[in-house]
């Protein structure tokens, strides 16, 4: 049996949901339906031992686009940066 449930969204955020829906080929509903099934997918897994950690890196790599940012490269900018008392 469907139940029906309704959702209270400003104007701004409706559109870009109905614009993300219409990107992915599936009407709002079911788009409301994929997102809400994602997150409790993700609430499910825990990280209680090494597959499900290996797991949820590797999820996490598929999903991240381009290089991780060198963190000394940043941290030699920042202390740059403190040097010359915040001046360009």
């Amino acid at each position: 049996m469907s139940v029906r449930v309704q959702v209270i969204l400003d104007k701004e955020e409706a559109a870009r949901f109905k614009s993300q829906a219409v990107k992915e080929s599936k009407s709002l509903s079911a788009w409301l339906r994929d997102a809400g099934r994602k997150m409790l997918q993700r609430s499910r897994k825990p990280l209680i031992d090494p597959e499900s950690l290996k797991a949820f890196f590797a999820e996490c790599r598929k999903r991240e686009k381009g290089a991780e940012s060198d963190w000394l490269r940043h941290k030699e900018t920042i202390l740059e940066g403190f040097r010359m008392g915040g001046k360009p």
